[in-house]
């Protein structure tokens, strides 16, 4: 499964008054194309710090201590603001507990539906340029490096070909930007027409001469021979002749008859207009500048089959052959540099085993390192490799860590004796004091070199990883992909976001997350909503940019529990049509058990056990983890519900062992003196708890729970579960 995003050793602290809070203390996850993840766990447990810090709005008093956040080749942890405006919204986008937070009280809902459009439309149009001419570029340089072998003629005529891709495809986006002016024009006169129809039924109808001008001025544009060709185009032109003699007297008298009709008629074109099948624009970009013969008059799919093969004989088949020839090329040029690089980290690596780091060796290690592996990224590749993109600002980050936090625990060692020293006179009167001592290390130094090493081991097993399955790379399906990424960023060239279009957009999302009546609640305000209702705006809004990954936080908690039940449909319908991955947060197990495909669960700042959702509710492993299924709500269950005993520990000063021993009435001595490490129990599901060591003590999971499991398989629950 391709990766989408990927949390490793994530460490988040809070600077507050009373000291240092540890709201995230190394956690790890990635999150796939297309799955829903879900993060569970109680207030507090850091499951909301970690979303806001994947969307980059963390507080003003947050530290990031260490570890990275990684998604299409950056580390969100380290990228610019400017990087991040990019991302944020578009690429990743958010829903909120609380939905009236997220709205504005005084913006009509149709203009903040239509904000986000307008202003990534600009950004993004520049973001597909870009990527376009730099990719091409790179592609051309490596044919010539893969297939010209130093022959001067061949090199050349693939210099050649790629400046003819360009020449073409620069047609190709002539020729799709005046479709798509003619089609949004006719998008933008349809919805105009419905939307004056709307009015008059409700005796609502204003600014009339204005508005029906405006829909005229609008059919004009649409005269594009693949959007409105001769005879309708005609049609559309005595129509808005009919209705600008009609209207007149009309909107003298107040009676719109003859206006509707034309209206209607007006209407029924556009719909047959905005049915008809798109032209392949690429293809026919090329028969435009290289073709030799008039274009084939023919309806647009026999037009669509003859310009592909056209294409395919003339260019396409021999253009893709050396396209799979560069990308194998640049895949074993990667390859080798690969190998040296492991080579070149296995010498180095020991620098950064030793008892007490040398700065200057680790920065020439680190810098070798760094060198290595940046020659060693495939930069031809669509599919971004992640972890070697970010290595280098990841493993200065982590060292930088270490270096400064000497620093600093010299000066939390000074803190400490002279607080010591009070503490200690107020103890010898007899007194309590009312205070903490702050802790004696601002840094752990071991911890620190620990994510050092981790994030080189990660890179090598990675790379060793890559290079055993190097035999299994389909490069003809890579160089389909390629072209595939040149025709998108083509397309997003094209794509202006205009106001009507983005007011069309609009209305679609509202039917989309199922509002009725969109066009009467596009002029609304946040309050003419019910609850449930303005949480399905915010879903709108937050998939107004098309983002690739949704993160909903608590996004049913404010709600009742059968408004509950549609959101998460609705969440889950958006999913699979959008193909959406999503990252689910909850206080409540029971809300995923319908819609996560994977389960983490969060306690104290820590992932307690990971697995699939058939993992958690049918195996569960971590009493943590049967302290919230036992307190979960089941129509079937007769006994009393268990309620978690105690509080969360304070994360200022969090415990040495399990943060959940205090409060787990399974808990072994161990439990209070080492935290445990995660514990594999199978390929999917691992949890970290003693009660996992084979040689602790067997202990039964709560009958409540055991009782309910039975039932669900019973039912075939378990069948029904990924």
């Amino acid at each position: 499964m391709e990766k989408k995003l990927s949390v490793n050793n994530l460490v988040i602290s809070f600077r507050t008054p009373a000291g240092r809070v540890q709201a995230v203390r190394n956690i790890s996850f990635d999150l796939y194309k297309g799955e829903t993840l879900a993060i569970v766990g109680e207030s507090g447990s850091g499951k909301s710090v970690t979303s806001k810090a994947i969307l980059g709005i963390l507080a003003g008093n947050s530290i990031i201590e260490g570890g990275s956040i990684v998604y299409d080749g950056m580390d969100l942890l380290k990228i610019t603001e400017d990087d991040f405006y990019r991302i944020r919204g578009d690429k990743i986008a958010m829903i909120f507990q609380d939905p009236l937070s997220s709205l504005n009280p005084i913006m009509r809902i149709g203009k903040q539906l239509t904000e986000a459009m307008l202003l990534k439309g600009k950004a993004r149009q520049k973001a597909s340029r870009d990527a376009f001419n730099s990719t091409l570029a790179l592609l051309s340089d490596t044919m010539v490096a893969a297939c010209a072998k130093g022959d001067p003629v061949k090199a050349e005529k693939l210099k050649k070909m790629c400046k003819d891709f360009d020449k073409f495809e620069f047609k190709h986006i002539e020729l799709e930007q005046s479709y798509k002016r003619a089609r949004e024009a006719a998008t933008e006169a349809l919805d105009a027409v419905e939307d004056v129809l709307f009015h008059i039924e409700k005796n609502a109808f204003e600014d009339e001469k204005y508005t029906l001008n405006e829909i005229i001025r609008l059919v004009k544009q649409t005269d594009n021979e693949y959007v409105a060709d001769k005879e309708c185009y005609a049609k559309l032109t005595a129509l808005t002749e009919k209705l600008h003699q009609v209207s007149g007297a009309e909107i003298k008298s107040r009676n719109f008859d003859k206006t509707v009709q034309a209206l209607q008629s007006v209407k029924e074109i556009l719909q047959g207009v905005l049915q008809k099948h798109e032209p392949d624009f690429f293809c026919m970009g090329y028969y435009q500048v290289f073709g030799t013969q008039p274009m084939p008059d023919t309806d647009v799919p026999k037009l669509n089959e003859f310009l592909h093969q056209y294409v395919d004989e003339h260019f396409m088949r021999e253009f893709m052959d050396y396209a799979k020839e560069a990308l194998k090329y640049s895949a074993d040029r990667s390859d080798e540099q690969k190998k040296k690089a492991l080579r070149m980290i296995a010498k180095q690596k020991a620098v950064f085993e030793a008892e007490n780091l040398d700065k200057a060796a680790c920065a020439a290690a680190a810098s070798e390192m760094i060198k290595y592996v940046e020659k060693s990224i495939d930069r031809l590749n669509i599919v971004k490799d992640s972890l070697s993109y970010t290595f280098g600002l990841s493993l200065k980050a982590a060292m930088r860590i270490y270096f400064e936090g000497i620093g600093k625990n010299k000066k939390a060692a000074k803190l400490y004796a002279k607080r010591k020293k009070k503490y200690d006179r107020i103890v010898a009167k007899g007194k309590e004091p009312a205070w903490k001592l702050p802790p004696e290390e601002a840094v752990d130094l071991e911890l620190a070199k620990e994510d050092i090493q981790i994030l080189i081991d990660r890179l090598v097993n990675h790379y060793q990883n890559a290079l055993d399955s190097e035999k299994e790379r389909d490069f003809e399906a890579e160089a389909d992909r390629l072209i595939v990424f040149f025709k998108e960023n083509a397309s997003g060239v094209v794509n202006k976001v205009t106001k009507a279009m983005a007011k069309y957009r609009a209305l679609k999302l509202m039917e989309e997350v199922g509002i009725s009546e969109p066009r009467k609640r596009y002029s609304q305000y946040p309050f003419e909503f019910s609850g449930g209702m303005r949480q399905r705006i915010v879903i709108a809004i937050a998939l107004a940019a098309d983002p690739d990954i949704l993160i909903c936080d608590e996004p049913t908690t404010a709600l009742d529990v059968t408004i509950q039940a549609q959101i998460l449909e609705l969440i889950n319908k958006i999913k699979e049509d959008r193909k959406l991955s999503i990252i689910f947060i909850t206080h409540d197990l029971g809300v995923v058990a319908n819609m996560a495909d994977r389960i983490a669960v969060m306690y104290a700042g820590k992932i307690v056990e990971m697995g699939t959702s058939r993992d958690v509710f049918y195996d569960p492993a971590h009493p943590y983890t049967w302290a919230l299924l036992a307190a979960m709500p089941d129509v079937e269950t007769n006994e009393r519900l268990e309620a978690i005993p105690g509080t969360p520990p304070n994360m200022i000063y969090p415990p040495v062992g399990d943060a959940f021993a205090d409060r787990n009435k399974y808990a072994l001595k161990i439990d209070f003196e080492m935290q445990p490490p995660m514990f594999k129990i199978s390929e999917t599901h691992k949890a970290a708890t003693w009660l996992l060591h084979p040689n602790a003590p067997k202990v039964e999971m709560p009958k409540i729970i055991t009782e309910r499991i039975a039932r669900m398989r019973a039912k075939g629950g378990a069948d029904n579960v990924e």
